[in-house]
């Protein structure tokens, strides 16, 4: 069956704005075109957080389920965090994409390399703040930082943004209006491409 819709992988450093670019760009497509496009969501053996909804944040699954779907090849990628394990479903993916929606799948680095190795025709964008500076600056206004956390955190962001040359698109968020509309952009120039409808 032909792929109508693609698979983007949007990666970034913590505290960059992507869930936030992510929304903006699913809202203003929602608002201005035909395409459809919706959040890939993973799948986790963590309990629900206070207000977490199964399949719509996440889908929480037993470790049991877990390394069942890993063994038949059902994860697109996985990871193991603070005790517990994350992964990227595949066949939901394909579902929609087959279908012809756009997903997309906020992610880090580290998996969306895997994601690109097993699935090839994904587009990768990584989202880059103006300065490492202004990252720090937007880290300390949240205010749910520690110190330990902040150098943590900006440790991660430098390793990652080592790695954006490998993606597709580098899109800068120093402005958020046009750090969305470039997301929108580059959704659009694939449509435009492939000749998606």
């Amino acid at each position: 069956m032909e792929q109508k819709g693609a698979l983007f992988v949007i990666s970034g450093p913590s505290g960059v704005g992507k869930g936030t670019i992510i929304q903006g760009a699913m809202q203003k497509l929602a608002e201005r075109t035909d395409i459809k496009v919706s959040l890939a969501v993973s799948v986790t053996t963590r309990a629900p957080r206070l207000g977490e909804i199964d399949g719509v944040h996440y889908h929480f699954i037993s470790r049991e389920k877990f390394f069942e779907l890993l063994e038949q090849g059902e994860l697109l990628e996985y990871t193991k965090y603070a005790g517990n394990y994350y992964g990227t479903p595949a066949k939901e993916i394909v579902e929609r994409t087959r279908e012809g929606t756009f997903v997309l799948l906020d992610i880090e680095t580290a998996g969306a390399m895997e994601v690109k190795k097993n699935w090839p025709d994904a587009v990768l964008c990584f989202i880059l703040p103006p300065s490492m500076e202004e990252l720090e600056r937007r880290l300390r206004a949240r205010g749910t930082e520690t110190e330990e956390s902040i150098a943590r955190r900006l440790e991660i962001a430098e390793n990652e943004r080592a790695k954006a040359n490998l993606y597709d698109y580098q899109i800068l968020n120093d402005t958020l209006l046009e750090a969305v509309d470039r997301l929108v952009d580059v959704l659009l120039s694939w449509k435009n491409k492939k000749g998606a409808k």
